[in-house]
């Protein structure tokens, strides 16, 4: 069995001075370490030290190696600056108001939290697979969007750049909407420049595609459900053949459909306004799908009721530890979906159209350019009761 380690990281910052960051197996031995060299832990969870002059930093380097050879740490001393730094500072040269925050991965398992949050199927998600991550930088904007920065494994300089999301999705090494990692030079302000005129407008064109794949997906298993609905009731069969034993059981058919409709017909309702908002059909070559993106508008503000108040029961059982029984979902959304059918047929007529104008009103596309530039990510609702949440972070 290998032998548990406790490493520490040492680097400098322009703000902290000496910057420690504990990792390892038995990190806690680290930790105690550096306190007993003098070092403060932070609220970023490094531990920080700011000796006067060349003297003191001799000194206090001294004292620590001396606290880490006793408690059985190795000390790592880093030729890159501090991350956090180099993420405030990307941060700062971004188009808009980021954010950036360092995350410490103390135990290797902790780098495992970012898994269900990781949208990126490249060099990133080879890195977390393959190599400690002992801490990262988030970046934040205030539309949502959420980029992970760490340092590149096996590399003197430079740094990776990928893309975290709370949404569910496919899995991210097969699916083709899924951004990839960027390699990012050491050098702050090129990076910046780096993400905002590359990484950051195929961000963009990954989540339309995504959005988009998201509501025709939906769409299809609507019209798969309703077309056997219909058959059902056309013949006054099941779907094997077998005969209704009395009419009234296709109310209960209608019902179970609606509930199953509205579950996929929730995901048209959050992605489609944005993307309804980039569709310009006079500069498509499909100008007469103008009349079908308008009803498909309609049918969306019709359903805006039924939607607000999906979302506000899911805020008030999000918020208390009370939660309804299946049966009792299964009555919320059947009636929802009674509410939305109309809108809902509107969508299977007229979805043709919705995808077309969709996938050419794709971010850098002509029909996009040549309207208003869209938010990078719109507002995610809150996520319903009983659904796993993320691994937190710590």
């Amino acid at each position: 069995m290998p032998t548990p380690t406790a490493e520490i990281t040492l680097t400098t910052s322009a703000t902290l001075g000496l910057v420690a960051i504990a990792s390892g197996e038995q990190y806690a031995a680290a930790h105690q370490a550096l306190e007993n060299a003098g070092f403060t832990r932070v609220t970023s969870g490094v531990h920080v030290s700011s000796p006067a002059d060349d003297q003191a930093v001799r000194s206090t380097s001294g004292a620590l190696m001396h606290q880490a050879h006793e408690h059985g740490v190795t000390v790592t001393p880093s030729r890159r600056p501090y991350l956090g730094d180099i993420g405030t500072e990307i941060a700062s040269r971004l188009p808009g108001t980021w954010s950036a925050t360092l995350e410490v991965y103390s135990h290797p398992v902790w780098q495992e939290d970012l898994w269900p949050a990781l949208w990126e199927g490249g060099e990133m998600f080879r890195a977390l697979a393959e190599h400690r991550i002992p801490f990262a930088s988030v970046l934040k904007n205030g539309v949502s969007t959420t980029l992970l920065l760490i340092e590149r494994p096996g590399h003197r300089d430079g740094y990776l750049i990928g893309a975290l999301t709370e949404h569910e999705k496919e899995d991210v090494r097969r699916d083709p909407s899924t951004p990839r990692t960027m390699v990012l030079p050491a050098d702050p302000a090129l990076a910046a420049h780096t993400i905002t005129s590359t990484f950051l407008p195929g961000l963009r064109r990954a989540l339309h595609e995504r959005y988009l794949n998201s509501v025709v997906h939906a769409l299809g298993r609507i019209r798969e459900e309703h077309q056997t609905l219909m058959a059902i009731k056309e013949s006054g069969r099941f779907s094997d053949g077998v005969p209704l034993r009395y009419a009234g059981m296709v109310d209960g058919f209608e019902r179970d459909f609606a509930d199953i409709a509205w579950i996929s017909f929730a995901r048209v309702l959050e992605h489609a306004p944005a993307l309804l908002s980039r569709c310009r059909p006079a500069a498509t070559a499909w100008p007469e799908d103008a009349g079908a993106l308008s009803r498909l508008r309609g049918a969306l503000a019709d359903s805006q009721d039924a939607w607000t108040q999906w979302n506000d029961l899911r805020n008030e059982l999000y918020s208390i530890p009370a939660t309804l029984s299946r049966h009792e979902w299964s009555q919320v959304r059947g009636q929802l979906g009674l509410t939305a059918l109309p809108a809902i047929e509107t969508w299977l007529a007229d979805s043709e159209a919705f995808e077309r104008q969709t996938r050419a009103a794709a971010p850098g596309s002509p029909a996009a350019r040549s309207g208003p530039r869209p938010r990078l990510l719109t507002a995610r609702p809150v996520r319903p009761p009983n659904s796993p949440a993320p691994a937190a972070r710590r």
